[in-house]
């Protein structure tokens, strides 16, 4: 009796890339698209894994748009799906605008402060998270999120 090989993971990973104008609007549009996007590739809307995209996008997104921006240049949003990982970067063009607290120190905000929340959320939406340098210039934010397979699935990069 042959041995049944061991099960492989697929190697088709799914790409999308925008650029958006570094405004509310642009945000906004981001949103949308990727969640159009996830829909497309069998995420459908309005899932738990649809819906805390959405979320992270659209933090990562107002981030970009409210600290990242530089004028006359955009933000980017790549999306990227294989068997088990979500990952979503957002990068923009301000490397030397990080944002406060790295993974695993992010602090809460004063009670009484009007905004700081935000990586407060995808620290705790994200399963993991980093920030990066981006070449030439600017910084990404990315977050990933794992569907269906176990938590110490191997990642790269």
């Amino acid at each position: 009796m042959t041995p049944s090989p061991a099960p492989q993971v697929p190697v088709t990973e799914r790409l999308f890339a925008q650029r958006f104008s570094s405004t509310p609007r642009g945000a906004r549009l981001a949103r949308h698209l990727a969640l159009h996007r996830l829909d497309a590739w069998g995420i459908p809307y309005d899932s738990d894994a649809s819906d805390t995209a959405a979320l992270l996008v659209a933090e990562l997104a107002a981030n970009a748009v409210t600290h990242g921006r530089v004028p006359g240049r955009d933000f980017e949003v790549r999306l990227s799906l294989d068997a088990y990982i979500l990952r979503i970067d957002v990068s923009d063009s301000r490397g030397e605008c990080l944002p406060e607290g790295w993974p695993g120190a992010v602090e809460a905000p004063s009670a009484g402060a009007d905004g700081g929340r935000g990586l407060l959320l995808v620290e705790a939406l994200a399963d993991r998270w980093a920030v990066l340098d981006r070449l030439p210039i600017g910084k990404t934010v990315r977050a990933e999120l794992y569907l269906g397979a176990p938590r110490d699935v191997p990642t790269a990069g």
